[in-house]
């Protein structure tokens, strides 16, 4: 019996659907709007069902899994070089297809309704945080123009700029006291909104036992956690650490050829925020590891006096990244090694 996969190219309201075979032969097209897409699927014969993973994709899996079908969700880019004609929706359902048929094939994990509330909070917090810099940023750039300096962080700001509006003998005018008292009013505001975010997080990860054994490993925090939840689940996915690494973009880029290897600095890949909080995470670590005697430290400890500082935090954050995945896929908290 010939297997029948459904390419599916997801949209806002127009749906398109390629059936093909395992031989590469398209059966089957259909379109159809977002209302008849879970009726559609109802009456369809047990299939394996394939869209790239965008937005609403992990609604669309999790719907149509619930309806006997096998969903699997495909990285975008890697559906690009099997499309084979102009663009259009049922080139791209077939291409979705195609590609998935391929034998070394990666695809990306369903996300579960807990795992999107989780990547909503970091959302709301990142963005969060990129308006708060963005004022102070404004604020402190415009104060300069009236001859008042702020330096860095946010401990900074409040304290100097209140200081500034109470002081009547500086440059500023009743027009920029009052402006600057507002922007200041929201730039609380912001930090206040932040707060709150981080609260949630951290009443998410308590109840959360995955991320409770993400933060047995040194260096990893709530908000790490949370991304680490959110990004891979229980991690069985993935066949070892060094592919979860991999996913970071925490390997080394190679340009090899002619049978000899070649290996650059990290490739950058994959999942941007994870990398940073990983190598953030790092850095916290390695500015106490002369203090501490255990394995990893004695390690991290070595490896900083024998390369530069930054080198040092990318490899312990490979390193994190390996430990953090070994102990979320095989439910087990991490456990110092002393030397």
């Amino acid at each position: 019996m010939k297997t029948i996969t459904i390419g599916l190219d997801i949209a806002k309201n127009v749906f398109h659907a390629v059936f093909v075979t395992s031989h590469g032969k398209v059966t089957k097209k259909k379109q159809m709007k977002r209302a008849a897409v879970l009726k559609f699927f109802a009456n369809t014969e047990p299939a394996i069902v394939v869209m790239e993973a965008c937005g609403s994709s992990n609604y669309w899996a999790r719907e149509i899994q619930k309806l006997g079908h096998e969903v699997k969700l495909i990285a975008p880019q890697y559906v690009v070089a099997y499309r084979r004609k102009n663009k259009n929706d049922y080139n791209d359902a077939e291409a979705i297809a195609e590609c998935s048929q391929r034998d070394d094939m990666s695809f990306v994990p369903i996300k579960d309704i807990e795992q999107q509330d989780a990547q909503m909070l970091l959302r709301i917090r990142e963005r969060l945080v990129k308006q708060r810099t963005k004022l102070s940023n404004q604020i402190r750039g415009m104060l300069l123009e009236y001859g008042l300096c702020i330096n860095k962080g946010t401990a900074a700001l409040r304290r100097a700029l209140p200081e500034f509006l109470e002081d009547a003998d500086n440059s500023l005018t009743w027009t920029a006291r009052s402006l600057f008292s507002e922007l200041y009013e929201e730039y609380l505001l912001l930090s206040d909104k932040i707060e709150k975010v981080d609260k949630k997080i951290k009443a998410f990860t308590k109840e959360n036992e995955l991320c409770q054994l993400a933060q047995t490993v040194t260096g990893i925090g709530p908000i790490t956690a949370l991304a680490l939840y959110a990004a891979i689940g229980n991690g069985k996915h993935f066949a070892n650490g060094r592919h979860f690494a991999a996913l970071c973009g925490l390997v080394p880029r190679q340009h090899s050829t002619g049978g000899k290897s070649v290996l650059y600095g990290i490739s950058k890949k994959g999942n941007i925020v994870l990398r940073a909080l990983l190598v953030h995470g790092a850095r916290s670590v390695l500015n106490v590891v002369d203090k501490k005697e255990d394995k990893l430290s004695v390690w991290a400890a070595n490896l900083k006096m024998k390369k530069s500082y930054n080198v040092a935090c990318v490899a312990l954050a490979n390193k994190l990244a390996r430990v953090v995945w070994s102990v979320i896929a095989n439910n087990r908290p991490y456990e110092l090694k002393m030397v």
